[in-house]
C-alpha cells in the first residue's frame, strides 16, 4: 500500500472524506503515516544484505553506507563458504570493525547482516500488506489525538464534546496499534537469530559488542 492509499484509508477511518472540507492536509496524514511506519520499524524492522568491500590490512569497514539502520545482525567473512562463516565484530558510530586474529590481506567482500527501517512513499512501501492494518491503526490513533489537541476550547461544527470523542477513538487506535506491535514484533518471534557466537562471554559486562 503506497502512501496515497494510505491516506485514501485514513481518511475513510477518520470520517474525513469531504474534500472541501478536509479536517488534515494530506501533509498531515501523511506525517503520522511515517511516524507509525518508523514505530512500526523498530518492533518488526526490514531485513537486508549488504556487501561490504574490505580494505586490505584493516579489520574496519564503514558502514555510512547503510541507510536507515536499525541494527547489525551477522557479519560473514569471508563471503561465499559453506556453511557461511560468521565473525565476531564491534560497532562504534559509523565504523564495524571484524574481531578476527588477521586483518584482511585483500580486497574480501563481507556480508553485512541487518535490519533497517521500512519506508512507504507515493509509489511503494516495504510495510508487508498483511501489517497495513496495524499502520493504518498507529496512523489514524495519531491523528485523531493531534486534532483532539488542536480543537480543545475551540468553536466545533460538529459540538463542544466532539474533540473528547476524537481522544478517546485516538486513544482506541493506538492501543490497537501498540497491541499489533507487540503480538508482531521480533521479540516475540519463534525463531533463531544468533549466526555466530557471541564476542566476549555474556557474564563480561564490561566488553559491549554487536549486536
Amino acid at each position: 500500500m503506497d502512501l496515497p492509499t494510505m491516506r485514501a484509508r485514513l481518511r475513510k477511518d477518520l470520517h474525513d472524506e469531504d474534500a472541501l472540507n478536509y479536517r488534515w492536509t494530506d501533509g498531515e496524514l501523511d506525517r503520522h503515516t511515517q511516524n507509525a511506519v518508523r514505530e512500526f520499524s523498530l518492533a518488526l524492522p526490514l531485513e537486508a544484505k549488504t556487501a561490504l568491500t574490505a580494505t586490505p590490512g584493516s579489520r574496519d569497514l564503514s558502514i555510512s553506507s547503510l541507510s536507515d539502520l536499525v541494527a547489525i545482525e551477522a557479519v560473514e567473512h569471508p563471503a561465499g563458504k559453506y556453511p557461511p562463516v560468521y565473525v565476531r565484530y564491534s560497532v562504534w558510530l559509523n565504523t564495524l570493525t571484524l574481531l578476527i586474529d588477521s586483518a584482511p590481506a585483500a580486497a574480501d567482500t563481507v556480508n553485512v547482516y541487518h535490519t533497517k527501517l521500512h519506508t512507504i512513499d507515493v509509489t511503494s512501501s516495504t510495510v508487508p500488506s498483511r501489517f497495513e492494518d496495524v499502520i493504518a491503526a498507529g496512523a489514524a490513533g495519531y491523528a485523531a489525538l493531534e486534532w483532539a489537541s488542536f480543537s480543545t476550547n475551540r468553536v466545533n461544527a460538529g459540538g463542544r464534546d466532539v474533540w473528547r470523542e476524537y481522544l478517546a477513538w485516538g486513544r482506541e487506535r493506538l492501543a490497537d496499534f501498540q497491541r499489533g506491535l507487540a503480538r508482531h514484533g521480533r521479540r516475540n518471534a519463534v525463531r533463531v537469530r544468533r549466526l555466530y557466537a557471541p564476542a566476549a562471554d555474556p557474564s563480561d559486562q564490561s566488553t559491549v559488542v554487536g549486536p
